[in-house]
């Protein structure tokens, strides 16, 4: 499982939903499945579901579009036969992707863009009134603990680190008249 979706899958985890990986969806006479959605979230309170669709890619927008239609009309189909209908069943289409789309772009084939430093920085803002109280995340969300572990540090080490070294000294380039021939 990729970073982007590990992420997605504690941090519904954390607020509470059921979260299933690899939902196979559609089955078929021969005993297919035509569709898998990525991640399916369920909160049984709020009566709420999450498709999440993780995507990282280099194609052109309009494959970006045909994939997500594809996966959000299958969720559409299938969610309210998982979860049923009564009470009413509130579904949301999540297309998680990098930055590589337009950052104006707000939908893709029907569901809602959210990108991946928007998911981080909603993570950030969630549990940053935990860092008050002195409350770490649980070590079952490896993830979102290390951005509150992470998010504490004023300025990260790395990029401390990262700045001074910039300060201090360029980087030694290679010169090939200094290389040893023997």
């Amino acid at each position: 499982m990729d970073y982007p979706k590990r992420l997605a899958r504690e941090w519904y985890e954390y607020q509470g939903y059921f979260v299933r990986r690899a939902v196979r969806v559609g089955l078929t006479t021969d005993g297919r499945h035509p569709c898998e959605l990525s991640l399916v979230a369920f909160h049984p309170l709020l009566r709420h579901v999450v498709q999440i669709e993780p995507y990282a890619s280099r194609e052109p927008s309009e494959l970006h579009d045909a994939y997500f239609r594809t996966k959000f009309d299958a969720g559409k189909t299938y969610l309210h036969r998982l979860f049923g209908t009564s009470p009413p069943l509130h579904v949301e289409q999540i297309a998680l992707v990098d930055c590589r789309l337009s950052p104006s772009q707000e939908t893709i084939g029907g569901g809602r863009v959210v990108r991946l430093e928007d998911l981080i920085s909603q993570i950030l803002k969630a549990i940053a009134p935990l860092e008050a109280g002195g409350e770490p995340v649980r070590e079952q969300w490896p993830l979102i603990r290390t951005l509150q572990l992470i998010s504490l540090l004023d300025p990260p080490p790395i990029i401390e680190r990262l700045n001074r070294s910039a300060e201090t000294s360029p980087t030694p380039q290679y010169d090939p008249r200094s290389a040893d021939d023997s």
